[in-house]
Order: structure tokens, then sequence, then C-alpha cells
């Protein structure tokens, strides 16, 4: 009974959440404080943990959230807002369309492809934020760039910011990083074939499509958007390791959509295009081209030759870093603030590098950059209520009584609620490399309890990390910020909640009957 009883207690943040987002429509940034002070108040009176341990662990997730999540979201942020001061977001916008002005392959190449592969370069909302970005600059309504947006950022985020969830959840539990990675991508195949499809037909269905034969045309260059991705995806984690799946497999998928739809779909008009005017379908010259995306550009070679997969540059930077000791408790530690070697700073600098080519001043990138900081202010109050309350949770023992609570109660049928511990990580705490930290070692020890492969269940925690993605208050409230719909965390919340049910339950039952086997 006491088991059950503190599964309760420590689920009241998160059913506060629940609550207050889908059945109060509460803005993002009040509820994640009500939130925040639940678990503040239960880890001093029920948990019995020191106050100043509950203030120092709230304390690290502040610092957590300004860097290195909030960072890189006002950069990102920023990035795209700079494109369209300059006006060279009309440039993207063209460029795109010449490819196709259908909307639904326009959303399987910006959402699904693009935002997979800055999931994979940059993780920490950079896929949700720069992707809806554009597509309102396409003239996409707003809440539907972001619920689209979240759905599609969701199987590239198991390797995102170069492969961080599935690296850590591999070196937590001391198991391979390629056999775990490899078994990532068994696991999120299906869905990865899947997600395309939904876009596809969310997009579709808003414009009035009613049956398969408002799809005639584009359901094979779908089907071969989600397998070039999956196919180079498994291929990179079982021969090369888990740091670029994600970012090898949407580029992949990119160029495959983008000439599969330039050869299949030459000059075929649909209902689902997009309205052009005569000035946005005359071509372009190529310094053009160049000089709108080169924001972009850069931020994709900074964040490529910084990555591990060059040590003699990443190693230096990574090393211009300070420990700081914020939580309190005995045999904590040190909180790493990376000064250099991190998406947030690397997205400035390309940002601001980008602004200069684009003719645009100092003076006038610092007013974008303020005015993008008042856009985001409720959003980064929001993250870090967020995270305060994870770490407080997490320290506490809040989280354990959860996860022991479910692994209690499902005994040999185990598996099938494995992912779901994966994303009530991701949701309460923000981070698929969080939850893996969270909860992988309890994958490994009771999969060995249970007699199971202890890699199956240790990738399970990780793709369910990828379907809590989508609810995660955190990212919410990063969509909102980059559409400027901040206040309509509850409207899209409600959107999304579905498709949560759908990856969890898909990912479970892959988990269960693939248990057998491995």
């Amino acid at each position: 009974m006491t088991l059950f009883v503190n599964f309760i207690l420590a689920m009241l943040p998160i059913i506060w959440l629940i609550i207050a987002l889908c059945g109060m429509k509460m803005t993002g940034y009040k509820a994640c404080i009500i939130a925040l002070i639940i678990a503040a108040a239960e880890a001093l009176f029920l948990w019995k943990q020191e106050a100043v341990d509950v203030a120092t662990g709230g304390l690290e997730g502040f610092a957590m959230a300004l860097w290195p999540i909030c960072l890189v979201i006002i950069a990102a942020v920023f990035t795209y807002n700079l494109v369209v001061y300059t006006k060279n977001m009309e440039v993207i916008k063209r460029m795109l369309v010449s490819v196709s002005k259908d909307k639904r392959i326009l959303m399987l190449i910006i959402a699904w492809g693009f935002g997979g592969f800055m999931e994979g370069m940059a993780g920490f909302g950079t896929a949700v934020a720069i992707p809806a970005g554009i597509l309102c600059g396409l003239g996409f309504e707003p809440i539907f760039a972001a619920t689209v947006c979240l759905i599609a950022d969701t199987t590239p985020v198991a390797f995102g910011s170069i492969g961080i969830p599935t690296v850590t959840a591999a070196d937590i539990t001391g198991v391979s990083q390629h056999d775990t990675a490899s078994f990532v991508v068994l696991q999120l195949a299906l869905m990865a074939v899947v997600v395309p499809f939904l876009i596809v037909w969310i997009t579709g269905k808003r414009d009035g499509a009613k049956g398969l034969k408002d799809y005639k045309g584009i359901l094979f260059i779908t089907l071969m958007s989600g397998i070039s991705f999956v196919l180079p995806q498994y291929l990179t984690a079982k021969y090369i390791g888990a740091e670029l799946p994600a970012v090898i497999g949407s580029v992949c998928s990119m160029a495959v959509t983008i000439l599969l739809a330039k050869f299949l779909r030459r000059e075929k008009e649909t209902k689902f295009d997009l309205e052009l005017s005569q000035e946005e379908s005359e071509p372009l010259s190529v310094k053009s081209a160049l000089t709108a995306w080169s924001p972009f550009i850069l931020v994709l070679f900074f964040l490529i030759m910084t990555s591990s997969i060059f040590p003699a540059i990443h190693d230096p930077l990574a090393a211009v870093k300070s420990d700081v000791q914020i939580y309190t408790a005995e045999g904590a530690s040190p909180y790493t603030f990376t000064w250099i070697a991190t998406p947030g700073v690397l997205i400035f600098i390309a940002a601001l590098i980008g602004g200069l080519i684009q003719k645009c001043s100092l003076a006038e990138m610092l007013k974008i950059l303020m005015d993008t900081v008042k856009q985001m202010s409720k959003t980064i109050i929001t993250i870090m209520a967020v995270l305060g309350t994870a770490k407080i949770m997490g320290y506490s023992g809040m989280t354990q009584s959860i996860a022991d609570f479910i692994v209690g109660v499902t005994g040999a049928f185990y598996p099938i609620v494995a992912p779901l511990i994966g994303s009530i990580g991701t949701f309460v705490t923000g981070s698929s490399t969080s939850s893996s930290v969270l909860f992988s070692s309890l994958q490994k020890s009771t999969a060995e309890t249970l007699n199971m492969n202890p890699l199956w269940l240790i990738a399970a925690n990780t793709v369910g990390s990828t379907a809590g993605k989508i609810i995660s208050p955190q990212s919410i409230a990063v969509a909102t910020a980059a559409t400027a719909t901040v206040g309509k965390e509850s409207v899209i919340l409600t959107k999304v909640m579905k498709y949560f049910v759908l990856f969890v339950a898909v990912y479970g039952a892959v988990a269960l009957l693939g248990a057998g086997f491995v």
C-alpha cells in the first residue's frame, strides 16, 4: 500500500500539469510555477528532504534551464527573427516552394527532414523552434505549425545533439553504444515510417482531404521519406555509432524527398498548393540563395566542426568549462557550465556572422536579440520552473517512486510499460538525456531480474523518451515561443496528446514483442 501511496503522491506535480494545461487551460508558465511549488512542498514534508537540498536542487534545475537550454532556444529563435528582419526568409520561402508548392511535401522537407537534422545536430528545442518559425514564414497557421513540428520531432530525439541520449544511456549502464543504438533504431523503425504519413495526413486533412484519392501521387514519396530515414539511420547506428544516425538519416530523407518531389510531381497543381505571387515564383540567383541560408549553413558548419567527430577541435573547446557545486546533498556532483562547445553559443556566433553577411548592423542585431528575449520571457520562466521541478523530483526520490510502482505492478509484462517510464522522464524534465540518466539503470536491473536482455529495455527507455517530448511542457513552451502563440500551451497539448498515446502504445507493443526474441 505504501508503494501505491508514494506513487500517487509523487505523481501530483504531473497530474497537476495535465489538469492545469488540458482541463483548466492555464498558461504554461503559471501552471509550471505551481507544479514547482507542489514538488518542493512534497520533497520537504513528505520525502523528508533537507530544506537546503530542496532549494539547491531546484537552483540546479534553474541553472540547467538557463545554460544550455534557454540559451540554445533563444539563439535559434534569434536566428529565425534575424532572417525575417533582413527579408531573407522570403528568399528561403521561394527556394522551398521551387521544390514543390504542395504543403504536404513542404511539411516533409521542413518539419520532418530539416527538423530531424536540427535535432541530430543541436537538439535542445531547435528542431521545433526553427522549422516552426520557417513554416509560419511560409504562411502556415502558427498553432498548426507548432503541432506538426512537435509530432515530427519524435523519432530523431533518441540521437539528438550528436547522439547524447543514447550515448548517455549506454555509458550509465556500461553497455555497448553501438548495440544500444542499433536496438533503439529497431524499436523506432515502425514509427519513423509512420510519422511522415501522420504529417501528410494532418496537413491534407486541414485543407479538406477526404479520402485516398486526395493523396494520390504523394503516398509513395511519403513512404520513401520514412524509409530513406530509417535505413541509413540503422546502418549508421550499427557501423559508425550513436552520434550521427539522426543527422545522416534526416539528410538522406530530405534528399530523397526533394528528388522525388521534383521528378514525380513536376508542375502538378493541387488544392494543397501554397498560393504564390508572381514575385515568389521567379527564379533566384545562387548568391541570393547562399546569403539567405548563410546563418543556417554556418550553424551546420560550426556544430559539425566542433562536435566529437573532430576531437582536435571539440576537446580543447569542451575543456573551457566551469564545475560549480550547486546541489548540496552528500555525494552530489558539481554542475558543469560548458562555455563554448555548447549549441547555443555556436548558433549565436553563426547568427551574428550570418547577419553581417545579410547586411544587418550590430545595432540592429542587438535590438532583434532584445526583442527575442522579450518575446520568450514567459517561455524562459516556464522552462526554469519545469527543470526546477524535475531536479527536485529526481533528487528527492519522487521520480524513482513512480518507476518502482510501475515495475511492481507489471511484472513479466514490464516491457510494455518500459517506454512509458522513459516518456515520463522526458515529460517531467523536457530532456531525453535526463530520462536516460533517471531510468536507464532501473531498466537494466529490471531486465536482469526478469531474465531479459538488458540492452533491449535500456533502448526501450530511450525510445519511450522520444514520445514524452511531444507533451513535455518545455517542448510546448519552445513551440509557442517560436510561433508567437505564448499562452496557447493548453491548446497545443490537447492536440498532441492523442499522438503521444499512439507513440507509447506502439513502442510498448514493440518492446514486449521483441523482448522474447533478443
